[in-house]
């Protein structure tokens, strides 16, 4: 059974990778149909953006304006890409937000999760909406091509 759903995890990542399926990118992003494996695309549409869910902006906690953000972690604009790639994590020592090339030791992608071990709630916070599954898919696959500023 693991390795079924682990092949179709693969498959999907694959699929959004080079775009060869029949399912659109955008089918699997829902309500984030412009979404795509690029840094410039998840800040615009995820960390800047609501989204039709009703998942709140990630910077409307996540800023300085105004304010400290949550850990440091500020993910606006010009400071959002720094912030993250290869920054340790501030809530759980010996975490780094994103490693570049490895989306399963990025902390990033657990708070998203909500794996077990996080410090704190998942992100966002509350009772969601969280990221679906494609939204996620996009994030750990630009993580994996290397995390470039793009």
């Amino acid at each position: 059974m693991r390795l079924r759903i682990a092949g179709g995890a693969a498959l999907i990542a694959v699929c959004v990778t080079i775009g060869a399926c029949d399912e659109r990118l955008s089918d699997l992003t829902g309500p984030t149909p412009e979404l795509t494996t690029t840094f410039s695309s998840i800040q615009r549409d995820i960390f800047q953006a609501a989204d039709s869910s009703g998942r709140p902006a990630c910077t409307g906690c996540h800023t300085s304006a105004g304010r400290v953000p949550p850990l440091g972690l500020d993910l606006t604009g010009a400071v959002a890409y720094a912030n993250l790639v290869n920054a340790a994590g501030r809530g759980k020592a010996g975490t780094v937000r994103v490693v570049p090339g490895d989306p399963e030791n990025s902390y990033l992608v657990h708070k998203l999760e909500g794996r077990p071990g996080i410090v704190g709630e998942r992100m966002p916070r509350g009772a969601g909406p969280f990221l679906t599954d494609g939204q996620m898919l996009v994030i750990k696959r630009w993580i994996e091509l290397g995390a470039a500023n793009d």
